[in-house]
């Protein structure tokens, strides 16, 4: 059983949402570059001494998800399908977070990440800061020592192919091609265990 979220949690959790909204709705209204941290800090009635209590950065209140992406990386290769290989539940976690590419929101929101090349290296940044947790998880499927190399490999290959695929017209061939390539050589070196 959880318990049960506390007031000071609760406040803290509506002001970092309240502020990365608001650093959201600036940046596509004005461009990232025209906006400063005091504007966001402004617009969502907080101190900027708060602002840098929530976000270390500038760049961090474009990406307020990030916990909950690591989280998810992790849960696509402990809770995949029977039979589904760890590649393939890879496969389909980073083809399932491409798929918001349709909303105009999230259209938007990835126009402002790839115009912006501070924005662009933190998001990979941000993005690979995750591949030892999901290195770790492959280990604990496979039985694997934790560091073994393979898995980190898988690990590192899988998260870099969003870089590659997110480029292409055809994600989805695109994904598919990447991942078949890295499902082969997984299950040359991990024929029994997928």
């Amino acid at each position: 059983m959880t318990e049960p979220i506390g007031r000071r949690e609760r406040k803290k959790a509506q002001t970092r949402k309240s502020l990365a909204d608001a650093a959201l709705q600036l940046f596509l209204d004005r461009g990232y570059d025209q906006v400063g941290v005091k504007d966001v800090a402004d617009a969502a009635d907080v101190s900027v001494t708060t602002l840098f209590k929530h976000f270390p950065c500038k760049e961090a209140l474009v990406f307020d998800e990030d916990d909950d992406q690591e989280s998810a990386l992790v849960d696509a290769v402990r809770n995949r399908a029977a039979g589904r290989s760890i590649p393939q539940a890879l496969r389909e976690h980073v083809l399932l977070a491409g798929a918001c590419a349709t909303d105009p929101q999230f259209a938007a929101f990835n126009r402002l990440v790839q115009d912006n090349p501070a924005l662009r290296d933190y998001a990979h940044r941000m993005w690979m800061r995750h591949e030892a947790a999901v290195a770790r998880a492959i280990a604990e499927e496979v039985g694997a020592p934790e560091g073994d190399v393979t898995c980190a490999a898988l690990a590192r290959f899988a998260m870099e192919a969003r870089r590659l695929i997110q480029h292409q017209p055809d994600r989805r061939r695109a994904a598919e091609e990447v991942f078949a390539l890295l499902d082969h050589g997984w299950a040359a070196a991990h024929p029994r265990l997928g």
